[in-house]
C-alpha cells in the first residue's frame, strides 16, 4: 500500500475502526506508549494557559488518543475540538467517545475547511499516511500564532519494527495455509462425527499437521503477543475445537475461521500501510525545510526516544506560525 489513502486504503481502514473503540493498542492500529502520552501531556500543559478558547484539530484522527490528553489538561469548556479522519467508522467512534467532538469524514490531503482557524493542529501516527501533502494541508490550517504538533511514524523505529514482524509472522502463517487445512478439517471432522467414513478426516489431519507445527514456530521466534495475539488466539482455539468438535454448531466454525481469515489478511495491510508510512531523516528535514518556508518557526523538530532505549520511537515536530 502506497503513503497516499486511496478509497480502497479508506476502506480498509474504516473496517478496522467499526471493530475498535480502544484508545490504546501498540500492537493494534494505535500506539500505547508511556512516552507518548508524556509528550502530549507536556505539549497541551504548555499551551493550556492561554486565556481565550482553543480551536484544536486532530487530523487523521484515528481512534482520537490524542484527545485523551488534550482533555485531561485544557479547559473543556474553552476548548473546541474537530476531528478529521477519511474513515467515517474512525469518525463515529470518536464523536461517540468524546462527546461534543466535531467530526469530519475527509482525505488529508484536501480537508473541507478553511485556512487558519486553529489554534492547534495535531496528528499522531495518522497525517504521514496520505503522503507530504498532507502536511502541507494540515499547516493551512493552522492560525497565525497557533501551533502544528506532529508526531510521525519513524522507520526502522520501535513502531516501524513491531510492525515489521507482525507482517512477517502473518506472512509466514498463511505460506503454511493453516486457515485452509483447518477448514477441511472440520468439513470433514464435523462429517465423521455424523458417521462418514474416517479416513479423509485423517488425511486432513495429517495435511494440517506442519501448519500447525508452522504456527508453533512463529510464536517462538516472534513471541505469542506477535501481530496482537491474533496467530496465537487462532491455534489455541483451532485447538480448543478440535477437542470438543460435537459440542460446537459447524456454521459457527466455518464463519468463525473464515473471519480469521479476514482478521489476518486485514491485519496483514495494516502492518504493511504503517510500515510505507514510515519516513527517514532525509524525508523528515525535507518536511522542516517546507514548513519553514511556508512561514513557521520550528520550535522542536526531532526524533523521541523513549528513557532506556536506543530505538526512536516517533519524529516529533512542533511548530508556529
Amino acid at each position: 500500500m502506497s503513503k497516499h489513502i486511496k478509497s480502497d486504503g479508506a476502506h480498509s481502514w474504516d473496517t478496522y475502526w467499526q471493530g475498535t473503540g480502544d484508545v490504546g493498542a501498540f500492537s493494534a492500529g494505535g500506539v500505547n506508549h508511556p512516552a507518548i502520552a508524556a509528550f502530549w501531556d507536556l505539549f497541551f500543559s504548555a499551551v493550556a494557559n492561554r486565556n481565550q478558547g482553543i480551536q484544536l484539530l486532530d487530523v487523521a484522527t484515528g481512534n482520537g488518543a490524542i484527545l485523551v490528553s488534550a482533555l485531561s489538561i485544557l479547559d473543556a469548556e474553552k476548548t473546541s475540538i474537530t476531528c478529521v479522519d477519511i474513515s467515517a467508522a474512525a469518525i463515529k467512534n470518536v464523536e461517540q467517545q468524546f462527546p461534543g467532538t466535531r467530526g469530519v469524514v475527509a482525505d488529508a490531503r484536501s480537508i473541507p475547511l478553511d485556512s487558519g482557524q486553529f489554534d492547534i493542529v495535531t496528528s499522531q501516527f495518522g497525517v504521514e499516511y496520505a503522503g507530504p501533502e498532507a502536511v502541507t494541508e494540515a499547516a493551512r490550517l493552522v492560525a497565525s500564532g497557533g501551533q502544528l504538533a506532529l508526531m510521525l511514524h519513524v522507520i526502522d523505529g520501535i513502531v516501524h519494527k513491531e510492525c515489521s514482524a507482525s507482517l512477517a509472522a502473518i506472512e509466514k502463517l498463511q505460506a503454511s495455509n493453516f486457515v485452509p487445512y483447518a477448514i477441511e478439517l472440520f468439513e470433514t471432522g464435523f462429517a465423521a462425527v455424523g458417521g462418514a467414513d474416517r479416513v479423509a478426516y485423517d488425511e486432513a489431519g495429517t495435511q494440517l499437521a506442519p501448519a500447525i507445527q508452522a504456527a508453533e514456530a512463529i510464536m517462538a521466534e516472534y513471541g505469542e503477543g506477535v501481530a496482537g495475539d491474533t496467530i496465537a488466539r487462532l491455534y489455541s482455539d483451532v485447538g480448543h475445537i478440535h477437542s470438543n468438535m460435537p459440542k460446537y454448531e459447524p456454521t459457527e466454525v466455518f464463519d468463525w475461521l473464515h473471519s480469521m481469515d479476514h482478521e489476518l489478511q486485514a491485519y496483514a495491510g495494516r502492518m504493511s500501510s504503517m510500515m510505507d508510512a514510515a519516513i527517514g531523516e532525509a524525508a523528515f528535514k525535507e518536511l522542516c525545510v517546507k514548513l519553514e518556508a511556508s512561514g513557521f518557526d520550528l520550535n522542536k523538530s526531532e526524533s523521541l526516544v523513549p528513557s532506556g532505549e536506543s530505538t526512536p520511537l516517533a519524529w516529533i515536530l512542533i511548530a508556529t506560525r
